[in-house]
């Protein structure tokens, strides 16, 4: 009697075990393969291409790379010589065309007070239509002249936004081609998390949703929500050929992995003192809102 309450207790633990690691592993799977987290996260930040808008030597260089920055410190300077000149010469044709004018009126308002027997209607008439046409000119030379102070104006190139310099490629002595970026601004207000979820995880999420980030290697948790998500991502199997045509691939694998979808995530708040580099990696974990009950219906 004694061994076979022993032989029961055995085999009743053997099951207990056996239906608690039973219920364990569903509750794994069920946890790796259908809640809404992923470790494929990283951190993204805009990134703005800072280029000079006009052309020339770099005269002085006053930012190191990755130094804090506010919005409109100066960057670096471009030799503003030329561009005074130009200014200059502006102001120049200006005073030209303002005399110009002025002559053009009086001889104008003169003719009209003549009698039609000493100036043709003609003349009279051609005369009104130079005036004009001077004015025109004059207000080209004012344009000319707000356009060539502008360009003296950009010969400073200045920070648009808050932000670190990274990648910092110009220095004094180098060609400024306008339009050619020499540096990089990572915008400090800017950081967000791309999280990159197996497509059939995506039914879980909605935007407004909470979200939890934790960094890798680390014990920082970040607070935020689902701010939208990509419609669209690469076709890898469906290339296009140079003729436009859809070049489909003869043979696929057995094993079909999820494609991955990124959503985005909005970092609602960057706790003092953690530092956050665009390209970090993190896992991200949705926490989905409580779905609301539906009405009863009317009885």
């Amino acid at each position: 009697m004694k061994d076979l309450y022993k032989q029961t207790l055995r085999i009743a633990l053997t099951v207990i075990i056996v239906v608690v690691a039973v219920m364990l592993g569903h509750l794994l799977w069920v946890r790796y393969m259908d809640s809404p987290w992923t470790r494929d996260g990283r951190v993204r930040a805009d990134v703005v291409n800072i280029a000079s808008d006009v052309s020339g030597l770099v005269t002085e260089v006053v930012v190191r790379d990755n130094q804090f920055v506010k919005k409109g410190d100066l960057l670096f300077r471009i030799d503003a010589e030329r561009y005074h000149h130009a200014v200059e010469e502006a102001e120049a044709k200006l005073e030209q065309r303002k005399i110009t004018l002025a002559l053009k009126r009086g001889q104008s308002t003169r003719r009209a007070m003549l009698d039609d027997q000493v100036i043709s209607r003609e003349d009279r008439e051609d005369s009104d239509l130079i005036s004009l046409a001077a004015k025109a000119d004059l207000d080209q030379a004012h344009a000319e002249l707000g356009h060539a102070r502008l360009n003296l104006k950009r010969t400073e190139v200045r920070a648009p936004v808050d932000g670190w310099v990274s990648n910092l490629l110009v220095r004094p002595g180098d060609y400024a081609q306008a339009g050619q970026p020499k540096l990089a601004l990572i915008d400090q207000k800017s950081y967000w998390v791309y999280g990159y979820f197996e497509e059939h995880k995506l039914p879980l999420i909605h935007v407004n949703d909470a979200a939890e980030i934790r960094m890798l290697g680390t014990d920082v948790v970040l607070r935020g929500h689902v701010e939208s998500m990509a419609r669209g991502i690469t076709d890898r199997d469906n290339p296009t050929d140079v003729r436009l045509l859809a070049n489909v691939n003869p043979s696929f694998n057995w094993v079909r992995l999820a494609q991955r979808v990124p959503v985005r995530i909005h970092i609602d708040e960057i706790p003092e003192g953690v530092v956050l580099v665009a390209g970090m990696t993190c896992s991200v974990i949705i926490h989905p809102a409580a779905k609301t009950a539906k009405p009863l219906p009317p009885a």
